[in-house]
């Protein structure tokens, strides 16, 4: 069965709608006054092309609203726009509600599987404060893996819900990660786009353009991301079509199993993937964020 969902800006449930308030949440985090000026309108705001300021105000939104004492990242690892994020979580809540009574399950029996947790930890996090649910985080890298572990023990409400999966095999999805026996009510995954390096420094390029009206020949990328978590062989068409090949083994074991795809062109093969793979119901989740449009592909073998 097929559905597609239409969404209209941020889900009504997210608390970053509008402005930010760059007063209260410097007021969490210091450093934050440091970069907060008056634009052109008159009003606050920061320069979302430098990416000092970028990571400062995500450990702000982090700090000031979901729980945590401590977060950082390493210079140059992804460091992703909260709003966004917690869109997807709450997409995903509802997509479970379907199941319970059309209410958001709650609490350590909802299993969250992310795939690709990064240095920024940043689905468990949000999946932990907003829901309560029980996450494993897997990684291909080390670093991102030694990343997330010290966010984990520096904050004591992570400790007993978060475990950690390194991915030994970065050809691989699912194998490996999910063990014998093993039950997750959803699986979460924020792939890399891009195709090549040069197409993601393509991509900042224009992001920086769209941010200041010209953009250096060789830009710094103002959200970050190291090679892993940018670009894959064979881009996302590539790595999401792994994912759905992949997910066949394991289709007792995820009730339900979604990712973020950027290229709305890219939805029609997907589905058609998802009919061969013999999939039970396929769903698109359409987000929007300003400009910015994007959209959750979810299936199940099972629902």
């Amino acid at each position: 069965m097929k559905s597609k969902e239409k969404g209209a800006g941020l889900h009504p449930r997210n608390i970053h709608q509008g402005r930010y308030d760059l007063p209260a949440l410097a007021e969490t985090v210091p450093e934050l006054k440091e970069v907060i000026f008056t634009n052109a309108y008159g009003q606050l705001s920061i320069d979302f092309a430098n990416p000092n300021a970028v990571k400062l105000l995500n450990k702000a939104l982090l700090l000031h609203f979901y729980e945590l004492s401590y977060w950082d990242i390493p210079e140059g690892y992804l460091c992703p726009p909260i709003p966004g994020r917690a869109d997807y979580v709450l997409h995903v809540g509802d997509l479970l509600a379907r199941d319970h009574d059309r209410k958001v399950p709650q609490g350590a029996e909802i299993r969250v599987l992310d795939i690709g947790t990064g240095a920024n930890l940043i689905y468990p996090i949000l999946g932990t404060s907003l829901f309560g649910w029980n996450f494993v985080g897997t990684e291909i890298e080390f670093q991102a893996l030694s990343n997330a572990a010290e966010i984990i023990s520096s904050n004591s409400r992570l400790v007993d819900k978060v475990a950690l999966r390194y991915q030994a095999d970065p050809a691989v999805i699912f194998q490996s990660v999910i063990e014998e026996g093993e039950y997750f009510d959803l699986s979460i995954c924020n792939p890399p786009f891009h195709e090549s390096a040069d197409m993601a420094r393509q991509g900042s390029q224009r992001k920086i353009k769209n941010l200041k009206g010209d953009a250096p020949a060789d830009p710094i990328l103002n959200f970050g991301g190291q090679a892993t978590e940018l670009w894959t062989v064979g881009g996302e068409i590539g790595f999401i079509g792994r994912m759905i090949q992949e997910s066949v083994t394991v289709q007792t074991q995820v009730g339900w199993f979604t990712v973020l795809v950027s290229k709305s062109t890219h939805l029609s093969y997907f589905q058609g993937q998802l009919e061969k793979a013999g999939v039970k119901s396929q769903r698109v989740i359409e987000m929007g964020q300003g400009n910015k449009r994007s959209r959750i592909l979810a299936w199940s073998f099972l629902r």
